[in-house]
C-alpha cells in the first residue's frame, strides 16, 4: 500500500514538472521564434489543463507555479509572470470546468472575462512600466486614423473615443471567443486520445468537431 502510495506521488510530480516545462517552453518559444506564435498561443493552456485532469487541482496549481518560476529565472520578473495573463488562468479554470464536465457555453463564457481581463492587465502593467497609458494612446491613435479616413472619403462624421473604445472592447471579446473555440475544438480532439474524456459539445458546435482533423 505504501509502495503504490510513493509510485502515485512520484508520478504526480513527475507530471507536474513535466507538463509545467512544456508550458514554459511554448512560452519562450512565442518569443524568440519568428513563426508558429498562433499555434503556440493556441497549445499553451492546454498542458496545465491536462494536468489537472489527469492529477487534480493541487497539482495544476503548482505546475502553474512551478512555470511561473522558471520563466521567471528564464526571461525575468515582467515577461515570465505575464504567462498567468491570461494563458495560466485559463488553463486552471478550464481545466476545472472539464473535470467537472461543466457545460462548454459556462466555460467559454467565463473564459471570455479571464482572457480579455488577462490583455487588459498586460496592458496595464506595460502602462505602469513605460509610465504611459498604452490603452489611451492605441485608442486615440486610432480615433484619429478613423477620423482622417472619414475626411478623405468625405463621410458625414467618424466615430469619437468612446466608441473607438467600446468597438476595441468588441474586438477583443470576439477575438478571446474565436480563440476559446479553437482551444476546446482541440482539446476535444487530442485529449481523447490521452484517455481524458472531455464534457460533450453543443449540439451547434457538434457538426464543426465532426470534422476531426486528427
Amino acid at each position: 500500500m505504501a509502495v503504490d502510495q510513493r509510485r502515485r506521488e512520484a508520478r504526480r510530480l513527475t507530471e507536474t514538472a513535466y507538463m509545467a516545462a512544456s508550458t514554459g517552453l511554448l512560452w519562450v518559444a512565442i518569443y524568440y521564434l519568428p513563426i508558429g506564435d498562433a499555434i503556440f498561443r493556441l497549445a499553451i493552456p492546454l498542458p496545465l489543463a491536462l494536468l489537472q485532469l489527469r492529477q487534480g487541482g493541487r497539482a495544476a496549481l503548482q505546475g502553474v507555479a512551478v512555470s511561473v518560476l522558471l520563466l521567471t529565472v528564464l526571461m525575468g520578473p515582467v515577461r515570465g509572470p505575464m504567462m498567468l495573463f491570461p494563458y495560466g488562468a485559463l488553463a486552471l479554470w478550464l481545466g476545472w470546468c472539464w473535470c467537472r464536465r461543466i457545460s462548454w457555453w459556462f466555460s467559454i463564457g467565463i473564459g471570455l472575462l479571464i482572457g480579455t481581463g488577462g490583455l487588459l492587465v498586460r496592458v496595464a502593467v506595460l502602462s505602469l512600466l513605460l509610465g504611459e497609458n498604452l490603452w489611451v494612446v492605441i485608442t486615440s491613435a486610432a480615433a484619429g486614423l478613423l477620423e482622417n479616413l472619414a475626411e478623405r472619403l468625405q463621410l458625414l462624421g467618424a466615430p469619437d473615443l468612446q466608441q473607438v473604445e467600446l468597438l476595441a472592447l468588441g474586438l477583443l471579446l470576439l477575438q478571446n471567443l474565436i480563440y476559446l473555440l479553437a482551444l476546446h475544438a482541440v482539446a476535444h480532439w487530442v485529449f481523447p486520445r490521452l484517455k481524458q474524456e472531455l464534457p460533450a459539445p453543443p449540439a451547434l458546435l457538434r457538426p464543426l468537431l465532426a470534422l476531426d482533423p486528427l
